[in-house]
């Protein structure tokens, strides 16, 4: 199944789509089944209020992304860096680039480069159909903006999964089996899951935990961004799901 349709299904079982269906369905059964109407209206309300507190969804990252890991990964023989994603068209840098989440990602490989020295394999490909891999984005940024070199670029995967397995493809040629796997903490436990289902020893090192300041009264009051997580929430415990399915 392409990209696109895997995101176009994915967003009628995630937040805020699944919620306006539920609201919708409320609205076409008032009248006949006022109280199930009443029920489902009230339930999307009260679900669409707690996706979108920062206390609730924080809550619910914390449960992908378990106690932050001591990382050491002097005994991976690779660093695998996955792409989060692209900045299309940006008119600063006069084309796409990395997108903010696959920028923290190279970040925490770059230190994770100098810390070691192991060689880094970058993975992600075109799922938008766009001219300039997110592979190839990542290259670009860490040569020219932290100065590390990537020893392998894989471009042919559009999810996750496919990540994994195009990995593998490249990195045996190399005899390679324990990598370091660089990806947000909470993306970690189903990734590390398909690249170990991939044939690989898998020492994971997460970046971009879900941290704050400190608890007020801002984290009970409903915003944007605590609804984005949410989604992300959601979206990782699907396509968990969806790969044991497959698998």
């Amino acid at each position: 199944m392409s990209w696109f349709f895997t995101n176009l299904i994915s967003a009628f079982l995630l937040p805020p789509l699944n919620l306006l269906i539920i609201a919708a369905l409320g609205l076409w059964v008032w009248r006949r089944h006022p109280r199930i109407a009443r029920i489902l209206l009230t339930a999307s309300i009260v679900l669409l209020w707690l996706l979108s507190t920062p206390y609730f969804s924080a809550k619910l990252l914390h449960q992908l992304e378990g106690e932050p890991l001591a990382v050491d990964i002097r005994q991976a023989e690779a660093i695998v860096v996955l792409g989060g994603g692209t900045y299309f068209h940006a008119p600063e840098y006069g084309g796409d680039t990395v997108s903010e989440a696959s920028l923290l990602r190279l970040r925490y490989a770059a230190k994770l480069y100098r810390d070691t020295g192991k060689p880094i394999l970058v993975s992600g490909g075109r799922p938008l159909g766009n001219t300039l891999s997110e592979a190839q984005q990542m290259k670009r940024v860490l040569i020219e903006e932290f100065n590390v070199p990537v020893a392998w670029t894989e471009d042919s995967s559009d999810n996750t999964l496919e990540n994994a397995r195009a990995s593998r493809q490249i990195l045996q040629q190399s005899n390679i089996k324990r990598i370091a796997l660089v990806t947000h903490a909470w993306h970690m436990p189903r990734a590390a899951a398909v690249f170990k289902a991939a044939g690989f020893e898998v020492i994971p090192a997460p970046t971009a935990y879900t941290t704050s300041y400190q608890l007020d009264l801002l984290a009970f009051i409903p915003n944007a961004g605590a609804l984005s997580d949410s989604r992300i929430f959601m979206h990782e415990v699907i396509g968990t799901f969806w790969y044991r399915l497959k698998s």
